[in-house]
């Protein structure tokens, strides 16, 4: 994960942080600080998951998709 998103993601904190102390904790502002902070974490995790290399049984279907354990059946 790159370190600018997490950099990117602690600002946010701080901002949302600022933005409940001076607007208050049910302000329309403080949730949409907040909102901010989860949509970066969700880009964060989803970054994740794209960077993740393929385990040896997955790199193995991309190479044969007609072998038997690898078909895929919708019911």
């Amino acid at each position: 994960m790159s370190e600018n998103i997490q950099q990117r993601i602690q600002k946010e904190i701080q901002d949302a942080r600022e933005a409940c102390d001076i607007s208050g904790n049910t302000s329309q502002e403080c949730a949409a600080a907040w909102d901010a902070v989860e949509e970066l974490q969700a880009e964060a995790s989803h970054q994740r998951q794209q960077g993740t290399e393929k385990n040896s049984f997955e790199a193995y279907c991309d190479s044969n998709p007609e072998a038997d354990e690898c078909r895929v059946y919708d019911n």
